[in-house]
């Protein structure tokens, strides 16, 4: 039996179902919620469920309905969440050294950057300092901005704390009233938001190689470089595709002066990827900037960390596949260094198998409830991707289709990472080769 749970491939997604468990039993308590009655079981999983997935969807109203033990809960799951995932996710591919060869292991040592066994503990070190550093610095930048909108300290010191929190890990709750969208006019309140976001959506092998990368014998390993160019591309373009979709309407980006439409188009673009503190509203949204939020939503951000998504260097190693196939290149290479076959069909099944796990979540989300289907769909993915953005639908959904939100939450998040890890752990060579042959294609 021990054997059995001790598998990497089950062992996160048991204890991240533990976590939940342990977070909606939490939730369910009296004093976990505001007003007088209780909290129903399906409210807490769904809410724990999507503070643990560090996602931000929610069925009630996080500002009004939960007391102040309740925003601590959900604070609590979601940096427990937010964090885990950074460092368990990174350690679980680096187990995926122990089944290589000594030469093979000594490539893959060479490409972390000098992430070994070793480093476990520096690892974990370095992503909870990492996570303390940009909280309580974006959490002060913060504080002036709720004590401007009459908080006394107490109150402003804890909405600053959460927000902050909920930024980094792309978590998307927020507790003021309102939410995110009071803020619409202030740009140093959410282009602290956007550094959180940002650097929360890198992962914890980017921050180990940048800390190594002043070191006269340290470069960028590819990983990192794949990651913070697809990054900075991806915003690129989701910042441009906003402003030329919404500049002009008058119920998102066209009510507001200039300045505070290139603030808000910027802002927009870091959401969209993975974190559901929005300002503007969706629902008003054109439907190209919808259609171009569902293929952003699903790229999501960096390989181990708290974004969701297929991750950005799945990506990227697809689109590079791509293009070398078309200009007739054997081999994949990019930055002087060549993707192993392997790599690229692990890219393959994650991007197979979210799209499949996406499609039967929009068909039962679909058949159990009567909302648009452009709803149905953007609420799917914001689910699966982990982002947390929503068209208000959230909690019209009856309670088997908040079911079904839940079990996309959680796939979602821990999906991705015990695919490829599974993958990786089963791979094997071949003792022998069949006869090849080529199938028409296309």
């Amino acid at each position: 039996m021990w054997n059995w749970v001790k598998s990497p491939a089950r062992l996160v997604p048991l204890a991240f179902l533990l976590v939940i468990l342990l977070g909606t039993l939490a939730l369910r308590l009296p004093v976990s919620h505001a007003t007088p009655g209780e909290t129903s079981f399906l409210t807490s999983l769904f809410t724990a469920t999507s503070a643990v997935a560090v996602t931000g969807l929610v069925v009630v109203d996080t500002s009004t309905h939960w007391s102040l033990f309740g925003e601590a809960v959900i604070f609590a799951l979601f940096q427990i969440g937010g964090v885990g995932i950074m460092t368990t996710s990174t350690l679980l591919v680096l187990l995926m050294s122990r089944k290589l060869s000594l030469s093979s292991q000594l490539i893959v040592t060479t490409e972390s950057r000098g992430i070994q066994f070793g480093d476990v503990k520096a690892v974990l070190m370095l992503a909870i300092t990492v996570m303390m550093a940009v909280e309580a610095m974006v959490a002060l930048v913060m504080l002036p901005h709720f004590l401007d909108r009459g908080l006394d300290l107490p109150a402003a010191v804890w909405q600053a704390v959460f927000n902050a929190s909920a930024a980094f890990t792309n978590a998307g709750f927020s507790i003021y009233p309102g939410g995110i969208a009071p803020f619409i006019r202030d740009p140093a309140f959410l282009t602290a938001i956007m550094f959180a976001v940002f650097v929360g959506g890198l992962g914890v092998p980017v921050y180990y190689d940048i800390r190594q990368a002043p070191r006269p014998d340290r470069k960028l390993s590819l990983h990192s470089k794949l990651t913070l160019v697809t990054t900075i591309a991806l915003f690129v373009v989701s910042f441009l595709a906003t402003m030329v979709f919404e500049w002009g309407n008058p119920n998102t980006l066209g009510a507001l002066p200039i300045a505070d439409r290139l603030v808000n188009a910027a802002y927009h673009g870091f959401m969209v990827r993975s974190c559901g503190m929005n300002t503007l509203d969706l629902t008003q949204m054109s439907e190209e900037s919808l259609l171009m939020s569902y293929g952003l939503m699903m790229i999501g951000g960096g390989s181990a960390s708290t974004a969701g998504g297929i991750k950005v260097s799945t990506f990227a190693i697809l689109l590079l596949a791509v293009w070398h196939e078309v200009r007739g290149n054997r081999d994949l290479t990019v930055y002087g260094r060549k993707i192993s076959a392997m790599v690229q069909r692990e890219a393959l099944s994650v991007l197979v198998l979210a799209f499949g796990v996406l499609f039967i979540g929009v068909m039962a989300l679909r058949l159990l409830s009567d909302l648009p289907l452009r709803q149905v769909v953007f609420e799917a993915i914001s689910a699966f991707a982990n982002v947390g953005l929503s068209m208000n639908a959230t909690a019209l959904f009856p309670p088997a289709a908040q079911v079904v939100l839940i079990a996309l939450m959680f796939i979602g998040r821990v999906g991705t990472i015990t695919v490829a890890v599974a993958l990786a752990l089963r791979y094997r060579r071949a003792v022998y080769t069949y006869p090849e042959e080529r199938p028409i294609v296309g």
